[in-house]
């Protein structure tokens, strides 16, 4: 089975979300954020969220690009109960019992996207609000298209 990481390709990300994801994580699209959403709350940091932000499960997290990698089965119901947790601390799901379906839902919808790619393949989401509410397009690149060099940080500490 396959889900989405968090890549951080740059420093980018820590300059345009409120909370930069790690890289490493566990993804999903995270579009269900934005689900009552207007043109006004579509401002700064928040825009870019919405924009092209990918939904960190761990951290809360956003990142401008994911990589599909391989997951376990206890990775998977780990993540599923992390959601889960989330959902009930910072989005007022009543309970558990009511958040974990929903939750698996959203990451089963991850992993399905995911499993049509082979690992290591880039991926983007991009989100526009519409008058029927939030659309989601996404854009992959295929791991032979870019080398690591393409990704490396050059420079000095000093």
């Amino acid at each position: 089975m396959k889900l989405a990481r968090t890549l951080r390709l740059d420093v980018s990300d820590e300059n345009v979300f409120e909370t930069p994801a790690p890289s490493g994580e566990w993804a999903i699209s995270g579009g269900f954020e934005f689900s009552n959403w207007t043109e006004a709350d579509l401002t700064g940091k928040a825009r870019q969220a919405f924009t092209n932000g990918w939904y960190s499960i761990e951290s809360g997290g956003r990142a401008s690009f994911v990589g599909v990698s391989n997951i376990t089965d206890n990775e998977l119901e780990q993540a599923r109960k992390t959601l889960a947790q989330t959902f009930v601390e910072r989005y007022g799901a009543p309970d558990i019992d009511a958040a974990y379906p929903v939750a698996c839902e959203e990451i089963d919808q991850m992993c399905g996207m995911c499993e049509d790619f082979e690992e290591n393949t880039l991926l983007m989401v991009s989100r526009t609000l519409t008058e029927l509410g939030v659309e989601e397009t996404y854009r992959s690149r295929a791991p032979q298209d870019a080398s690591l060099e393409a990704f490396a940080m050059h420079g000095s500490v000093e």
